[in-house]
């Protein structure tokens, strides 16, 4: 569970910027937020809403670039390779700095994380018991050219091995490799995104589509709760399915591949639609659930990059419902999302909207919308943002 997050030099982020989904007691008792282990209560959505350009996407890639960091360093990168953050070009020569508070397996987590291209500069997991305490604690010793590593019993990786840790890994990442419990679980905490390193990928593409329909082949829960909703979306779907079949590939071997199949009907007839074949709303649709109806089965996070491209407005809505509705989200997973379909706006509380926006130094900001002094829960949120009331619009 995600309560808390800050950036500082991070793409379009060169000033500290938090971050909170944390609520008060005066928000809403309502299916919208859930309840942490300590009674706080927490967002169960954030909408990220502004301009072209504002930085909603640098403030998701520090997110989807935290779980990459702390999950795959280890393995998806060679010792000599440089870490694949980008500052802000007003902080070229300066660190990126990252925290996240969170809550896994009953207890509140910080993990904080200091670094620039070449190395990690501090990195540290802390827990709260009655304040924050750490579990380890790495920092870069310029002088000596070596890490000093504090290690607490619960985090039991040998302490030679972590002075050891490649400068381009997290100590997370290079602990799980020994089976070091907390990193294991860390390290595989259930997030999903459609950012890279580059940016957004779409999920109309046909690797895209592959890939979603091997995820959900041989989940019958997960395909069923597919098909269900893709049939109740598309006026002319009657059903999904997904094929194995063997086919050669370019160097002429076989190999397997996942096909999704759309069926219509007409009358008593049936006919078979490869997915590629179908509207890019409903090849959106597909691949998106694919990766969000794991995190909703299990809990989890979902970060996704405009919610609603290729998507009918009523399906945003619909998806929004997925994570809102205890039925469909029973293990109360998350959705921190962006999106240019103003209209949720009128659909979550005001305490579920982030506005974001660029100052005179081209740096992004970001504030929620119960930040903002006069703004009453029964307004409409829609008017007023479009009519410019509360910032974050572009100028036209």
């Amino acid at each position: 569970m995600l309560r808390n997050f800050s950036i500082k030099n991070f793409y379009s982020v060169y000033e500290h910027l938090e971050v909170p989904l944390l609520l008060n007691q005066r928000v809403p008792d309502d299916y919208r937020s859930l309840v942490g282990a300590d009674g706080t209560r927490v967002n169960k959505l954030l909408a990220l809403i502004g301009a072209n350009g504002s930085g909603k996407t640098s403030i998701l890639k520090s997110l989807a670039f935290v779980h990459w960091f702390v999950s795959h360093s280890f393995v998806a990168q060679k010792p000599e390779e440089d870490i694949p953050v980008v500052p802000h070009f007003m902080g070229e020569n300066e660190p990126t700095e990252f925290s996240i508070e969170f809550e896994a397996m009953g207890k509140v987590w910080r993990y904080d994380v200091v670094l620039n291209r070449q190395r990690v500069l501090h990195e540290s997991l802390h827990r709260y018991d009655y304040r924050f305490v750490y579990i380890f604690k790495r920092n870069w010793h310029e002088e000596s050219k070596s890490y000093q590593v504090e290690l607490k019993p619960d985090f039991d990786m040998p302490k030679k091995e972590a002075m050891r840790a490649r400068p381009n890994a997290s100590l997370i990442a290079t602990a799980a490799q020994f089976n070091v419990e907390l990193a294991v679980a860390f390290s595989q905490l259930n997030i999903v995104s459609n950012l890279t390193a580059m940016g957004k990928y779409s999920l109309n593409s046909v690797e895209q589509l592959l890939n979603a329909a091997e995820a959900l082949y041989g989940r019958e829960k997960s395909l069923a709760t597919a098909r269900r909703l893709l049939v109740g979306w598309d006026l002319g779907l009657s059903d999904v399915t997904v094929e194995k079949q063997r086919a050669p590939d370019n160097k002429g071997e076989e190999h397997t591949l996942y096909l999704p199949y759309g069926v219509h009907q007409i009358g008593e007839q049936e006919y078979r639609l490869p997915f590629f074949d179908e509207s890019s709303g409903t090849r959106s649709a597909f691949a998106l659930l694919s990766k969000v109806l794991p995190v909703l089965e299990k809990g989890g996070l979902a970060i996704i990059d405009e919610l609603e491209s290729d998507l009918h407005p009523h399906m945003l809505s619909a998806f929004l419902d997925l994570f809102i509705s205890p039925e469909t989200n029973p293990h109360n997973a998350q959705l921190v999302f962006s999106t240019h379909s103003h209209e949720v706006l009128n659909a979550l509380l005001k305490e579920q909207l982030l506005l974001v926006e660029k100052d005179e130094n081209l740096n992004t900001d970001a504030f929620r919308l119960d930040e903002v002094e006069g703004v009453r829960s029964d307004d409409n949120f829609y008017a007023k943002y479009m009519a410019g009331a509360y910032g974050a619009v572009p100028e036209i």
